[in-house]
């Protein structure tokens, strides 16, 4: 397994509209290791291949949920639990959004192709979503919450779109500035 580059805006392959997946091989299976790592590396909760220059429909999502704990420990002991999470690795191939709500959340998103960078979006609060496993299975389900608005995000990915793309044209100037700025002061290229 490999940690990836992650390509960022203005990079032009990021308005991409990547291609369908049409083989479920070994080769596919190692990208789809590589991103998870990528992934765990950043860290994010969401990665579409076209991120790290590949412009297949794959995504990968992995909302890691912190691990419940019991807050009495013997003896009085200070444990940190600040880095248990539980991963649920879901991945996405060939996805499709069927049967949208009406119903709308807003949720603060920000994205590893935009880094450090975060606004309100809206889109659909419950969505039906349709898309194939790593061996090619088909499978559909119900979501909602932050998995639906994570698997949205990622799925505009798929069509050269950045959540950015779905602010005013003065936000999305705005958060461009900011992270301009903030290249800057860490030396950082565009």
């Amino acid at each position: 397994m490999a940690i990836l580059p992650i390509i960022e805006v203005p990079d032009p392959r990021l308005k991409t509209v990547s291609e369908p997946v049409t083989e479920f091989n070994d080769e596919l299976k190692t990208l789809i290791a590589d991103m998870f790592e990528t992934l765990y590396d950043a860290p994010g909760i969401g990665l579409a291949a076209i991120q790290v220059g590949v412009a297949k429909r794959i995504l990968v999502i992995d909302l890691q949920e912190p691990v419940p704990h019991d807050h009495d420990h013997e003896h009085g002991e200070h444990c940190d639990h600040q880095h248990e999470v539980i991963n649920d690795p879901r991945v996405f191939i060939n996805p499709e959004i069927l049967d949208p709500s009406e119903d709308l959340n807003v949720y603060n998103e920000g994205c590893l192709s935009v880094p450090d960078q975060y606004a309100d979006v809206e889109r659909p609060a419950i969505i039906t979503a349709r898309w194939q496993d790593e061996t090619g299975k088909q499978h559909e389900e119900r979501l909602e919450g932050l998995l639906a608005t994570c698997l949205q995000h990622e799925m505009d990915h798929l069509e050269g779109i950045l959540f950015i793309d779905h602010l005013s044209r003065l936000k999305r100037k705005m958060v461009l500035k900011k992270l301009e700025k903030q290249r800057k002061e860490h030396g950082i290229a565009a």
